[in-house]
């Protein structure tokens, strides 16, 4: 089959080069020029694993294209994704204005009936004026098909190519016919697709994350509470994930959740509520839940240390919002840098992809090495943002010899209390008891 995808950021890069995997011709379209020639030339924007060895292949193999001609892709596609970006407003709505100038492009290019395909995330409803907007322009017949990700950032291409499930929302056979057959090769493993109106579909997408951002954000209220009581987040994780009906996925405490996907869309499907009159109680109190779980290790500095961080050394281990991205949307990172920075702290940084997109995000105030133990030299604390493999079972000994002061903040409870111990090193975490200094500290 032949495809357009318009837009090649991380949503429309992975959706294209998969199908291209499975066979189909695939044209994806930018209006950033320069970013086409980088694709052109192999060069990919985005760190996701495996992404740029398929992209290549498919070049390779003359199924994947990169084109600023919007108009001879849309001409040679019968499919055409839209998959621009949809960033949140003032108000938390989703700005739509590149997926609306998109579909009214389309309708204007187009040199036949098209089905046109909305793989941006968007709020109910955008289907039919999508639909509107390209049959305005258009003399042929124009259909819009609601077909949302739902792929994790960091195991994308694995989501894409053997996904849960396939969520289609159409308003006839023949498009769920066209919809079911391209997809059909993604799903030989049993998962479903799931064919339903426009209307459904949207939803599904949005509830899908706000219930995952519920979970963590739950979780880290749960982990609070351990926090005051004295009991172990871990192992009441163990418990409740066990029952079935609850399971175990995102119940993981952590210092909050960020990234392209949860924060904007929580506050999109609120916004949605509110349009209709309706309060969402729960995801204000998610969003809120998340945004002090972001401030919770510079509670703690403050407690150690007191307000001012003057004269104070801190490294960062890990930038991005999760490990496998480069990633630093909403990153509980962005947060402690600034509020480290503004207590007078010198701030020293890492993490294996995401430097050059923490810069821009932070400033050049805070001191980026390549180097996870430069980072923590003469420090008095390392604060531990991103569970990278590479920071999971680091060298103890040679930390102990480096820092001012043995002590961890461990943002993602990673590290074993014994560990920490057997080191001298106090150790604080998320809902977890701390671990004190079992020898003095370095002078």
């Amino acid at each position: 089959m032949k495809i357009a995808i318009v837009g090649t950021g991380y949503v429309g890069l992975v959706a294209g080069t998969c199908f291209a995997e499975m066979g189909n011709t695939v044209t994806c379209v930018d209006i950033d020029a320069e970013k086409i020639a980088r694709l052109q030339e192999g060069l990919i924007p985005i760190y996701e694993p495996g992404l740029s060895e398929l992209v290549l292949s498919n070049v390779r193999h003359d199924r994947l294209f990169f084109t600023t001609d919007l108009q001879k892709a849309v001409g040679d596609a019968r499919v055409v994704f839209i998959a621009v970006g949809t960033p949140s407003g003032d108000d938390g709505a989703a700005d739509l204005t590149a997926v609306y100038k998109v579909a009214a492009d389309i309708g204007r290019n187009a040199n036949g009936p098209k089905l046109i395909v909305d793989k941006s995330t968007v709020p109910v409803g955008t289907a039919a004026r999508v639909k509107e907007l390209a049959q305005a322009e258009s003399e042929h017949v124009m259909s819009v098909c609601s077909n949302p990700e739902f792929l994790k950032e960091g195991a994308a291409i694995e989501d894409f190519l053997k996904p849960d499930r396939v969520v289609i929302g159409a308003e006839n056979e023949d498009d769920f016919e066209i919809m079911n057959d391209l997809y059909k090769p993604f799903v030989r493993n049993g998962a479903p697709i799931y064919n339903m109106d426009p209307l459904s579909a949207e939803m599904t997408k949005y509830a899908s994350n706000a219930m995952l951002a519920t979970r963590i954000s739950f979780m880290n209220e749960i982990a609070n509470i351990c926090d005051a009581v004295g009991a172990d987040v871990n192992m009441v994780r163990q418990g409740i994930g066990s029952d079935s009906r609850i399971g175990k996925p995102f119940l993981y405490s952590g210092i909050g959740y960020g990234g392209s996907c949860f924060p904007k869309d929580v506050k999109a499907i609120m916004h949605t509520a509110k349009d209709y009159g309706y309060e969402f109680q729960i995801l204000e109190a998610v969003e809120s839940v998340n945004a002090n779980m972001k401030k919770l290790f510079l509670e703690r500095m403050d407690e150690l240390f007191g307000e001012d961080l003057t004269g104070l050394t801190v490294g960062l281990w890990g930038l991005a919002f999760k490990p496998r991205t480069d990633d630093m949307r909403e990153a509980p990172a962005i947060t402690l840098a600034k509020g480290l920075l503004a207590r007078g702290a010198k701030v020293r940084a890492c993490d294996p992809e995401a430097v050059e997109n923490a810069r821009e995000e932070i400033g050049d105030e805070v001191e980026f090495l390549d180097d996870q133990y430069k980072v923590i030299e003469g420090a008095s604390a390392l604060i531990l943002c991103t569970e990278w493999n590479e920071y999971r079972r680091p060298d103890f000994e040679r930390m102990a010899g480096l820092m001012t002061r043995r002590l961890i903040l461990d943002g993602r409870n990673i590290y074993p209390p014994k560990l920490m111990e057997q080191h001298g090193f106090e150790r604080y975490g998320v809902g977890i008891p701390p671990v004190k200094a079992a020898v003095k500290p370095n002078v």
